[in-house]
């Protein structure tokens, strides 16, 4: 089966990242990841970066940087994971899909229950980023 492509969001404002647990009713309950989702077949990754924050938490951000790929196979399902580094720009956060939303510190990142593709980014990101 074909990876579903996949955008997802480090967040970042005032030194702290915005991570998201899922709902209980969503695949992968509970555990925690980077805002994001599924790439429609109309849009670039960046316009999905930008839709997907909207519609999730209602805020814009400006894009940074893009990270590599990390691909991974739930079993399942498997997904082609594509994270950004966004800087935070606007909009009162609100959620609309996810359990709950925390802004943490670097040091903070490893105390939760992360879905596997994006503990795979988070330890990417923490290898070459500094906060």
């Amino acid at each position: 089966m074909k990876p579903i492509e996949v955008v997802c969001a480090i967040i970042i404002h005032k030194k702290k990242i915005l991570v998201a647990q899922r709902s209980e009713t969503m695949k992968l309950p509970l555990k925690w990841e980077f805002p994001g989702g599924k790439i429609n077949s109309n849009e670039s990754k960046e316009e999905c970066i930008h839709r997907e924050l909207q519609e999730e938490l209602n805020i814009q951000v400006i894009i940074q940087k893009e990270m590599p790929k990390v691909f991974h196979d739930y079993g399942s399902f498997s997904i082609n994971l594509l994270p950004f580094i966004v800087q935070y720009h606007k909009g009162v956060i609100k959620t609309f899909e996810h359990n709950e939303i925390k802004w943490l510190s670097r040091q903070n990142l490893h105390t939760l229950d992360w879905a596997a593709a994006d503990l795979l980014v988070l330890q990417e990101f923490l290898k070459v980023n500094e906060l």
